[in-house]
């Protein structure tokens, strides 16, 4: 038992990754269909404990850090330039990452093969259901899109904010609290030690149940596996592996570029301190689940500092959504190559801006990338009709790639958050090449 918890995280939960994964393929085509489905349920309610666990850290773990990290920056001045700047790049690999997308779309044709006659009417009136109890039928054009970004970024009621588990809104509230602490100066300073001292407990509390994460990992994995197989994968096989490949690519060249030449700092640590969160990452599907990991390995293995950790960091949970905008590209692309609708060059670049905003502000929950894609594909023209077509067989196997696409959304918050680190001089560049961690 010693042993095991001597072992790194990133190991255990590898180990409980393939255990699972292995536990479910067996169940998968070692019993009936019927068989493996209730087997599949055992295992499920192990996994929803482990990402409830994550989950009911996020909201306190997001205001308690991000309150404290704009009082230990001490000026409001440097709040503005560290957003500023995490903005823009977060901004500029969102967008490199859509037309990474396109590209690899444009080249592997995932959707020439795809039979739309073959949907079944039933997964249509049963994806039509979702999106419409989602609100995902109603389409917007691209001021519409900015503006109900910006109109959810101010709540005006905090505290329901929170209970609904916004991020966006709760950034901001956190942010301001912050700054309103720091304008009282002598009356402030109870509250500012209070979330001090609460900020570092709830980092403890998230390295306590990080412990969890194998278990629930294996429980997660079994459950996918057993519920699903491997048969989604290979009736969408050419948009699985464009996804893949696209989203590896983002995170070795986009992502290695930024920690290379901008930051100047070596490649292997940087992907070897990632893996704990990428692991987490790649078994719960959410990237705001994943935040309490990802802020853990953030200053633990990166030695990025707390100021940028509790601030850029759940603003990236929120807005950089590489993997989901780089989706959305390859969502509309699949749709016109099934459809047959022709692609010019306006509607290449109309497709990438809107991935782009849509990707915004998304929840960090499973799935919710294709209640957005109808925004993308009503970009391409494809009528109601079309999208439900589209849509219905990516939702019966959208687990598996959003399992990628989340792995890529952390993996782009991590090298980020490192970047902007780098340039306001709060990181730890000894932790961050230390190997006596692994």
């Amino acid at each position: 038992m010693k042993a095991w918890f001597r072992m790194d995280l990133w190991k255990r939960v590898m180990i409980g990754l393939v255990i699972g994964t292995l536990i479910g393929l067996g169940l998968r085509y070692g019993l009936s269909e019927e068989a493996s489905a209730r087997a599949a349920e055992y295992f499920k309610p192990f996994g929803d404990l482990f990402l409830n666990l994550i989950r009911m850290l996020v909201v306190p773990l997001i205001f308690l850090t991000l309150v404290s990290g704009v009082l230990s920056m001490g000026d409001p001045k440097k709040l503005g330039s560290l957003g500023g700047r995490a903005i823009g790049v977060y901004m500029c690999t969102t967008a490199v990452a859509v037309t990474l997308g396109l590209v690899i779309g444009t080249i592997l044709q995932p959707g020439a093969g795809f039979d739309v006659g073959s949907v079944s009417q039933d997964d249509i009136e049963s994806t039509r259901q979702r999106l419409e109890s989602a609100g995902a039928m109603e389409t917007a054009g691209v001021f519409e899109q900015i503006m109900r970004t910006v109109l959810a970024i101010v709540p005006t009621n905090p505290v329901d904010a929170m209970a609904r588990g916004d991020v966006l809104p709760v950034i901001f509230f956190a942010i301001m609290f912050g700054i309103g602490i720091l304008m009282a100066g002598e009356a402030g300073k109870p509250v500012a030690d209070a979330f001090n001292s609460a900020s570092e407990a709830i980092l403890k509390l998230t390295l306590l149940i990080m412990e969890t994460a194998p278990y629930g990992v294996m429980a997660l994995m079994a459950w996918v596996m057993a519920a699903y197989g491997l048969d989604v994968v290979i009736a969408l096989g050419m948009m699985t592996l464009a996804l893949y490949l696209a989203c590896g690519l983002h995170m070795l060249i986009t992502h290695g570029f930024l920690m290379k030449f901008i930051a100047k700092l070596p490649l292997l640590p940087f992907y070897r301190g990632i893996t704990d969160a990428q692991m987490v990452a790649f078994s719960t599907s959410s990237s705001s689940g994943t935040l309490p990991v990802t802020m853990s390995v953030a200053q633990k293995n990166l030695g990025i500092k707390k100021p940028v950790a509790s601030s850029v960091l759940p603003l990236g949970a929120t807005i950089n959504m590489d993997g989901t905008a780089l989706y959305q590209g390859l969502i509309a692309l699949f749709a016109a190559q099934a459809l047959g609708i022709d692609m010019n060059f306006g509607m290449y670049i109309t497709v990438a801006v809107m991935a782009t905003l849509v990707s915004i502000g998304t929840a960090g929950i499973p799935s919710v990338s294709l209640f957005l894609a109808t925004t993308t594909l009503g970009v391409i023209g494809a009528t109601p009709e079309q999208m439900l077509l589209i849509l219905a067989p990516l939702f019966a196997f959208d687990r598996l790639l959003d399992m990628m696409r989340t792995v890529t959304n952390v993996t782009g918050d991590l090298a980020v958050s490192t970047v902007v680190a780098r340039w306001e001089n709060e990181i730890d560049t000894e932790v961050f090449v230390a190997e006596d961690r692994y």
